[in-house]
């Protein structure tokens, strides 16, 4: 009876494909589909999965894992074609890459890949990464978004929350990289209850935070730029695009306008909206001043100045001291923050920062570490570095800031 039963055990629903040149060249990647879905995958070549991907059976598939190495580059067309035809038919994609450039991993990403693990994958990573795209998958058809049929969120008023600014002092020092992160880990700060977060770019001309974080630049923020004058939270949710369902951003313009497009007016009109509708809204300030910049720190709770361990850093940063105390603003709310911080065992390194922050009568708040590589990967992939390299030290250092900012945040609203 038993042995009856086994023979007419029906086979395994295919519920994931890996599609690659050669899946024997990822040998981990077999391990861990096997893992994660016993016998419920199968495997398909490049073309295979085009004539696959256009038969009705694909609707079954829940994700495809895309295994390519720099073999594959020459192929990017094709590549995009086996995303765009996942898509269409609601399949997940997972990217997973040995040896690719920067700007191939970009290009294909941008082609609609929901998840990025290197290759050689670290252990669990890919389970992780699934299990990301299926909470997208329940996200969908929760009430995050405007039930109008808009694409923008539906936010709810009433709150008071904290505006933290980052400007760069240099160009490169990382403010962009800075802000990202810490709005991210700010969202993830609480298990019970995370607080809302709000990242805005107000680097009308070149902001790259829509790059890092790899979201669309939607026509909607340049509408709302154009008409503050009659904004409400409406207005300001149709603008936002949401990350991972956990941070909503305001994205730059698809295209360049003049920074001094808003006037002060029009830039605390956003902030006060922002802050009635989030627990913490994050601003990634242009590396210009403008009339509006005064706005901006007067408004925040925290203004944080990002520099580097070098002459046009130091140079910048005087002359920053110097133009708001002339014009009597409170130079005193700027936390200078050192990128690329020498590590603890550089004594010299050490030395030199103290001997800047001396010379120039500043104190380093904060120490943010040397990240390397991963950090302009992470940009590239546009992925927060928690999600890319959790052990990365600048995405550590980031991180404890985060949750020293968000318990001194609790400790005033229980002193309240």
């Amino acid at each position: 009876m038993t042995r009856t039963t086994a023979l007419h055990t029906p086979p395994a629903p295919i519920v994931a494909c890996t599609i690659s040149r050669n899946v024997q060249n990822f040998d981990l990647l077999i391990e861990d589909m096997e893992a994660l879905l016993g016998e419920g995958w199968g495997d398909l070549g490049f073309g295979e999965a085009l004539a696959f991907l256009s038969q009705s059976d694909a609707r079954a598939l829940e994700f495809v894992a895309l295994a390519i190495d720099g073999q594959d580059e020459q192929n990017l067309g094709l590549l995009a074609e086996v995303i765009a035809a996942a898509k269409n038919r609601g399949i997940k994609v997972v990217l997973i890459a040995e040896d690719v450039t920067p700007s191939a991993l970009h290009q294909l990403l941008r082609r609609g890949a929901d998840e990025f693990v290197p290759y050689p994958l670290p252990e669990g990573e890919l389970s992780v990464a699934v299990d990301r795209m299926r909470s997208a998958t329940r996200a969908v058809s929760a009430p995050t978004f405007d039930q109008r049929g808009n694409d923008g969120v539906t936010l709810s008023g009433g709150g008071d929350g904290v505006l933290i600014a980052v400007q760069g002092l240099a160009g490169g020092c990382g403010a962009t990289t800075f802000a990202v992160n810490l709005a991210w880990e700010l969202a993830n700060i609480g298990k019970e209850r995370a607080p809302r977060v709000c990242l805005l770019d107000f680097g009308f001309q070149f902001g790259s935070v829509a790059t890092y974080l790899d979201l669309p630049r939607r026509e909607s923020v340049m509408e709302l730029l154009g008409s503050v004058e009659a904004m409400d939270g409406d207005s300001f949710g149709q603008a936002l695009v949401t990350f991972q369902d956990k941070l909503q951003v305001l994205t730059s313009p698809s295209d360049v306008v003049p920074l001094d497009l808003l006037g002060p007016d029009e830039i605390k009109a956003l902030l006060d909206v922002a802050r009635e509708h989030f627990d913490y809204v994050v601003v990634d300030m242009p590396g210009t001043l403008v009339q509006w910049t005064e706005t901006v720190l007067l408004e925040s709770q925290v203004y944080f100045a990002l520099l580097e361990l070098d002459m046009r850093s130091a140079q910048n940063a005087l002359r920053m001291k110097r133009a708001l105390q002339a014009e009597d603003l409170p130079f005193d709310k700027l936390r200078f923050a050192l990128s690329r911080a020498p590590k603890f065992t550089d004594l010299q390194g050490k030395s030199r920062a103290r001997r800047m922050a001396e010379s120039l009568g500043i104190r380093l708040d904060v120490h943010l570490s040397d990240g390397g590589k991963p950090v302009a990967m992470s940009g590239d992939h546009g992925i927060p570095l928690a999600d890319q390299a959790p052990k990365n030290p600048l995405r550590k250092d980031i991180a404890k800031l985060a949750a020293e900012l968000h318990a001194i945040g609790e400790t005033d609203a229980e002193a309240a």
